[in-house]
C-alpha cells in the first residue's frame, strides 16, 4: 500500500481483499501495472482501516482529513462566526456566508485547521 499525492495505490492484495475493495467501487484495477488504484479519501480510507492495519503515512494521512471534516462540522454549526479572513467584500456578510466562506477556507486548505 502507497501514497502517491492524493492517490492510494494497493499492490499484492489477497484475492479476499480484492473481491472486497472492489465491490465499493472506490478504486480500479490497474492492469499495465498489476495494482488498485483510487483517490485516498476519508470514506476509502475508513474502509481500508476496518480491514487492515493502514501504514503511518496513510493513516497520518487519515487523521488529517477527520480533523479538517471535524473543523468544518465545527464551523457549521457556529452560532457566531467570526471571520478567518477579511473578505473583499462592501457590505458586512450574514452569519450563514461567514460560516460558508470560512468552510471553503478550511476545506481548501487556506487557513491552518487547528489540532491538525
Amino acid at each position: 500500500m502507497a501514497l502517491q499525492g492524493t492517490t492510494l495505490l494497493i499492490k499484492d492484495a489477497d484475492n479476499v481483499q480484492f473481491t472486497v475493495i472492489k465491490s465499493w467501487n472506490k478504486m480500479k484495477w490497474d492492469r499495465k501495472a498489476q495494482l488498485l488504484r483510487g483517490t485516498a479519501d476519508i470514506e476509502l480510507l475508513d474502509k481500508l482501516a476496518s480491514i487492515v492495519r493502514l501504514p503511518p503515512a496513510i493513516e497520518d494521512r487519515r487523521s488529517r482529513l477527520h480533523a479538517l471534516q471535524d473543523a468544518v462540522d465545527a464551523e457549521r454549526v457556529n452560532q457566531e462566526p467570526t471571520p478567518f479572513f477579511k473578505y473583499p467584500v462592501k457590505l458586512p456578510l450574514y452569519a450563514h456566508q461567514m460560516r460558508g466562506a470560512n468552510m471553503a477556507l478550511l476545506t481548501f486548505g487556506w487557513v491552518p485547521v487547528k489540532g491538525a
